[in-house]
């Protein structure tokens, strides 16, 4: 079984920083993309950023320059460090990674950046 825990969630202050870690255990011989994406109540789950095995990475337009993501492929873990947090990232963030070809969701951790 896979499994993708993830941390790091909490409240801040507008402005402040969080820093979320998600890792992949269980029987894997290699993990693909990692990725989060984020979901406020009321609205569709988002893409916030993804990164290859290789390092290349994707952001959404929102977050570009306040947020960024890496990993460590040897833990098999991604992070995602976010600055200048804002009110409207607000969300439950998910991680999520490709491993065998299959999509795996962590359970979420909730972000609120308090005004």
């Amino acid at each position: 079984q896979v499994q993708l825990v993830e941390s790091g969630g909490g409240l801040v202050q507008a402005g402040g920083s969080l820093r979320l870690s998600c890792a992949a255990s269980g029987r894997i011989f290699g993990v693909g993309v990692m990725g989060w994406y984020r979901q406020a109540p009321g609205k569709e789950r988002e893409l916030v950023a993804v990164i290859t095995t290789g390092g290349t990475t994707n952001y959404a337009d929102s977050v570009k320059a306040r947020f960024t993501i890496s990993r460590d492929n040897a833990k098999n873990t991604v992070y995602l460090q976010m600055n200048s947090l804002k009110p409207e990232d607000t969300a439950v963030y998910y991680c999520n990674a490709e491993i065998f070809r299959l999509h795996y969701w962590g359970q979420g951790t909730q972000v609120t950046a308090s005004s």
